[in-house]
């Protein structure tokens, strides 16, 4: 789909707020970075751990990110 074809509504009309909640829709979905990758193998990996010794993690796994700070929950 084209930039043209989601400023418009199915009438035809210019529809500029469908066209912005689009456009930040997307562009969420594109800021699923390499951190965040490595964040969800890492979490995987723990439950396959976890799993493959007899363990069920209950509850939250809070992680924070030596290199960026950032805190998982």
């Amino acid at each position: 789909m084209n930039d043209n074809e989601i400023r418009r509504n199915g009438s035809g009309y210019y529809d500029p707020t469908a066209y912005e909640a689009i456009k930040r829709t997307e562009n969420k979905e594109r800021s699923f970075d390499k951190s965040d990758e490595k964040f969800y193998k890492l979490l995987n990996s723990i439950f396959d751990i976890c799993e493959l010794a007899g363990f069920h993690v209950e509850n939250r796994i809070v992680l924070k990110e030596k290199e960026t700070g950032k805190i998982w929950r």
